[in-house]
Formats: C-alpha cells, sequence, structure tokens
C-alpha cells in the first residue's frame, strides 16, 4: 500500500541529502516535490498546500543541531504532520452497550458486507464477544446470501426476514439478540450506486429505530477523492462516528487516507486489506505514517505474530527440536501459523527497510501451495518420519503433488537445514545459527 506515495516522498528528501542545514531555499525545493507527491496520491491541492505550509513554517522554525542531519529532521516533521493528518491518536470502536449495535453504511459495491463479516470476525476471534449479523439490505438477494455464507464461514448467526422493511428488521434483530444475550448486533444497509435522497432516509431511519452505538461509514479507498466527497455526503446526514478504507491493497494512490480525516473531521477505525476474513487492521495513524515513509511497522508485526503465537505448541516444538523430532506435521503447522499473519508481502513490508526492496518483487499468496501439495502427498508414517523418504518414496510424493522429484529433493533439503538451524537457535548456540544464515 502507498507504494508510489512513498516512492515519491523519499525522492524529494533527497533534494536535503548533503546539505549541513534546513534554509528557505532547500525546504522550499524539498516540499515543491512533496506536494507534488500527495497531489499525484490523490489529495486535494488545498489539503496538499496546508500541509506543505504547515511543515515549512516547523522546519524553518526548528534550530537544528549540527549533528542531527537536515533530511532526517525533514522526514521526522513529515512524519508528524501525516499523523495529524490522519487522525493523530488511534481511536476504536465502542461496543459498550447490552446489546452494542453497529451500524454499517456506505455506497453498492464498497464492501460493506464483507468488512461487516470481517468485523464480527474480529470482534469474536480477538475480543471475545458474541455477535449477530443482521442483513439489512432488502433490495439485493445476493447480499443477504453472501452475508449468511461469510457468517457461516466465521461461525456467526446472521439474522434475516422476508420482510421488505429494514427499519424492522434491525428492531427486530436487537430484540433477538437481547433475548439470547448476545453481546454485538451489526446492521449490514443497503448500498445504491450513488447518493440519493431515499437511501439516506432510509438509513437514516433505521439510525433513528435502533439507536447505535456507532455508525460506521465504509468507503472502497480505490475511489480516491470521490471517497472523500461521499464521506462529506454521509456525515451530514448521519453524523457517523468512524470510517472504514476498503481495498486499501489493491491498485490506490492512498489520498483518501490522507484526507478523509481532514474533510469529515471523523477518524479511520479499520482498513481493510485483503479477501480473507483476517484481513481487517485497526488504523494507527502513527504507524500507517511510518510506513508511508519507508520506515516500517515493527509493532504491528509483533502484534500480528503474538496472535498466533501458541505457548503450549511453542513448548512442544521446542522439545521436538532438542530431541531432532521435529517432522513435516510440526512444519505445516509452522506455515499455517505464518498465513494466518496475513499477506506476505505486505508483512515483509512492515520490517524496515524491506518494503522499498520488495517493490517490483512479486510474491503469491499461494507461495506456499506447492510445499503444501508435497507435504499432503506423504504418508502419515513420511511425515513423522523425514529421514525414511528414500528415492521410490520421492517418485511417488511427486506424482501425488503434481510436482517433480527436484520439487520434493529440494523441499527435503530445505527442511533438514532449517531443523539443524532451529535446533541451534532452541540449545542456545545462537552464533552458529548466525554465521549459517549469513552463509545462505
Amino acid at each position: 500500500m502507498f507504494e508510489n506515495l512513498s516512492e515519491k516522498l523519499e525522492k524529494s528528501f533527497k533534494i536535503l541529502k548533503g546539505h549541513g542545514k534546513i534554509t528557505e531555499i532547500n525546504v522550499a525545493e524539498t516540499l515543491k516535490e512533496v506536494r507534488k507527491a500527495l497531489i499525484d496520491a490523490d489529495v486535494s491541492y488545498a489539503i496538499a498546500k496546508e500541509f506543505c505550509d504547515t511543515v515549512k513554517q516547523k522546519a524553518l522554525g526548528k534550530n537544528v543541531l549540527t549533528s542531527i542531519d537536515p533530511g532526517q529532521l525533514m522526514i521526522k516533521i513529515v512524519q508528524d504532520e501525516l499523523t495529524e493528518l490522519m487522525g493523530g491518536e488511534t481511536q476504536e470502536v465502542n461496543i459498550k452497550g447490552s446489546p452494542a449495535i453497529i451500524l454499517i453504511a456506505g455506497l453498492q459495491g464498497s464492501g460493506k458486507t464483507t468488512f461487516s463479516a470481517k468485523f464480527a470476525n474480529y470482534l469474536k476471534t480477538k475480543k471475545g464477544k458474541s455477535v449477530l449479523l443482521v442483513a439489512g439490505d432488502v433490495y439485493r438477494p445476493a447480499a443477504i446470501n453472501q452475508l449468511q455464507v461469510l457468517g457461516e464461514q466465521i461461525g456467526v448467526e446472521v439474522y434475516t426476514e422476508d420482510s421488505k422493511n429494514p427499519v424492522q428488521i434491525a428492531k427486530n434483530a436487537v430484540q433477538r439478540a437481547k433475548d439470547k444475550g448476545i453481546n454485538i448486533v451489526i446492521v449490514d444497509t443497503a448500498g445504491r450506486l450513488g447518493i440519493d435522497e431515499q437511501m439516506m432516509n432510509e438509513i437514516e431511519a433505521i439510525k433513528k429505530a435502533v439507536n447505535p452505538q456507532e455508525t460506521l461509514f465504509v468507503v472502497d479507498s480505490m475511489t480516491g477523492q470521490d471517497a472523500v466527497n461521499t464521506a462529506k455526503a454521509f456525515n451530514d446526514k448521519l453524523d457517523f462516528q468512524g470510517v472504514v478504507l476498503t481495498k486499501l491493497d489493491g491498485d490506490t494512490r492512498g489520498g483518501a487516507a490522507l484526507t478523509i480525516r481532514h474533510v469529515v473531521n471523523k477518524p479511520i477505525k479499520f482498513v481493510g486489506i485483503g479477501e480473507k476474513m483476517e484481513a481487517l487492521d485497526v488504523f494507527h495513524p502513527q504507524r500507517m505514517a511510518s510506513r508511508i515513509l519507508g520506515m516500517g511497522d515493527i509493532v504491528s508485526l509483533v502484534e500480528k505474530a503474538q496472535e498466533q503465537y501458541d505457548e503450549e505448541q511453542a513448548r512442544k516444538i521446542s522439545k521436538k527440536l532438542k530431541t531432532n523430532d521435529f517432522n513435516f506435521n510440526d512444519f505445516l503447522t509452522q506455515i499455517n501459523q505464518i498465513k494466518k499473519m496475513g499477506n506476505i508481502k505486505d508483512l515483509m513490508g512492515m520490517i524496515p527497510g524491506v518494503g522499498k526492496m520488495m517493490k517490483n518483487i512479486d510474491i503469491n499468496d499461494d507461495a506456499f501451495k506447492g510445499i503444501e501439495a508435497i507435504i499432503g502427498s506423504m504418508t502419515p508414517f513420511e511425515r513423522e518420519n523425514p529421514a525414511k523418504i528414500d528415492g521410490s518414496r520421492r517418485k511417488r510424493i511427486a506424482r501425488g503433488s503434481g510436482t517433480t522429484i527436484e520439487d520434493v529433493n529440494r523441499l527435503l533439503k530445505q527442511f533438514e537445514e532449517t531443523r539443524k538451524m532451529m535446533k541451534m537457535v532452541g540449545s542456545g548456540n545462537k552464533m552458529n545459527a548466525l554465521k549459517n544464515i549469513r552463509r545462505r
């Protein structure tokens, strides 16, 4: 995400490289390029100009120490201002209530229904809440069916009715949640191809009827500046509490994320970064600013790893490594944990400096498919005893997985090297492990 903006901002800061101090001339040259980069990213001219004027004022007002690189100081000022532009502090959704009611609004095609399911999954798995999804789009049977399929996928009940009255459906769903002691009700409402009075009046009536703790406006970040205009129209009518940006992993210039908070004065609360139900992140302005400036986001990466960390399983793996019993079943478990963390290229982009190197490298999310196919073609005995996989077994595994014997041989070699390295690290012989890593 934000690859083009990151690249152009990086080029603009190079103007200050080699300068011993910040001056009005080199600041003006740098900010001219920063303003271009923001406008190219679909930030409105007025906001881009205001942003650069603020940065200029702060940069020229700094008494620069001789030990501080002017370029680094400018990056720090831009990072602080980007953070402020996107909201400053992280603001989570209000889920207090019995039940808490969350109303989802947005245009058709913005990703409302998918977000509703992702949000339900987030509340269930990360907050430990019971959730009821409400199919409030009475005009599109496909939307109701989609929500039912997604609800079944994540194990969340979906409330539906044959009625064509979305207000009554929402009220009945809230009553059902109260009767069953469900913590949170998420009401997915109907979208339209454009803003019209009928749609606005209908969702306003739903809001008055159920009095939600929060109304979230879902917007497709790929629509650029149109997303900001739509958000303003919805906010004028609904006075929503937060914004959700979907498809932020797509071919988007990111301008909506940078300006929507400024225009409607409402925080961005979540961002959708993929199709999987787990592909939903709480929006952290400071972390996003760091990523835009190519500084990575180690905090989010660690959080994602911790979410998949199983202490009991880690103890078992450690024990197996010490006794040289680590096998392909354990290897497959480790792969599944990595996959659950999210898009691999996006994860690597969170490591400082790596995002830029990965720009032109295409990493398929199905990168593990070949490995999984090979392991899936092994018998239970072979998975537990990798050393027993001889030539005839390798031929059979290759045929069964649709790969070649060379692919199978390569995996077995990599597995053995990985097992040795993990054993070194686990036994405390970290220096030798690091030497081996460097050799590769």
